[in-house]
């Protein structure tokens, strides 16, 4: 699994929060840390971007 946040982001550092193996807080918005998600962290994923205020972060399965 691949993820992807767009410029849509407000930087609320929910998804950083959720999953910080995955995001972290950018300068101006989150930013994903890995190429692909890591074995054991896609529902954490899944839940950031259910979570996500603005619907920024975008999976690519």
């Amino acid at each position: 699994m691949k993820v992807r946040i767009e410029d849509t982001c407000t930087a609320c550092g929910l998804c950083c929060d959720t999953c910080p193996d995955v995001f972290e807080l950018g300068s101006e918005m989150a930013e994903v840390v890995v190429d692909q998600v890591p074995e054991g962290f896609e529902d954490a994923v899944r839940e950031a971007a259910d979570d996500c205020p603005v619907e920024a972060i975008i999976i690519d399965d």
